[in-house]
């Protein structure tokens, strides 16, 4: 399986990647996960990056491309990945199209995995995060209470809602989802990779699903 998750924030992207991983053996791949290992390793492209970082840049399109060449060539990588939150944007996509066929590599499928926007809305602002830094439990008032509705299950630390999953602050998140990423869809939708899942079920039926269509 090599596939590139697609869905806003709120979509279940990272729950559906977990139990992609422990079903089928496929590598989740996420650029904040190769930064943090390329920086902590202090590697060439590590340090490139920590430089952009540390001036309060984003890191270019190409240092982040270097770093998915190197990853996807890892011999983990051959059971097969799915690239969780890259790309975002066209150019990014038009780039790792051009990585795949200079690797050989074919892509199974682009997965969108669609959620109405007032539920992301109601999944989002009701999540709420272990305010422990080495825990960072996350519970969802809704669906996953912690057991007092206060404290952490795992740790005892007070949960909050964070500052960026306020209303505001989601609506904002969305409105920049539309903006620069829905535009993949029809990016692999033209390449006819688009496969489309709904998300607004249990987690298990997400993946059955998606297992159904990359068979097809």
């Amino acid at each position: 399986m090599r596939i590139v998750l697609l869905g806003a924030p709120g979509a279940g992207k990272g729950t559906v990647s977990k139990l992609i991983t422990a079903k089928n053996g496929a590598v989740q791949i996420s650029t904040g996960d190769m930064l943090r290992k390329e920086m902590k390793d202090g590697s060439a492209l590590g340090r490139k990056a920590e430089d952009y970082i540390k001036r309060g840049d984003l890191v270019p399109d190409g240092v982040i491309l270097d770093m998915m060449k190197e990853r996807l060539q890892q011999p983990d990588c051959s059971t097969g990945f799915i690239l969780d939150g890259f790309p975002r944007t066209i150019p990014q996509a038009e780039a790792l199209t051009a990585l795949f066929e200079a690797l050989e590599i074919e892509l199974d499928g682009a997965v969108d995995i669609d959620v109405p926007r007032d539920v992301l809305m109601g999944r989002l602002t009701s999540r709420r995060t272990c305010s422990n830094g080495a825990c960072q439990a996350i519970y969802n008032v809704i669906s996953n209470p912690t057991k007092d509705g206060v404290h952490c299950d795992k740790c005892g630390s007070p949960v909050v809602q964070r500052e960026d999953e306020t209303e505001e602050a989601i609506s904002h998140r969305l409105a920049t989802y539309d903006e620069k990423t829905l535009p993949l869809i029809e990016f692999y939708s033209a390449q006819k990779l688009l496969i489309k899942i709904n998300g607004n079920q249990n987690p298990e039926k997400v993946f059955d699903e998606l297992m159904r269509s990359l068979k097809k």
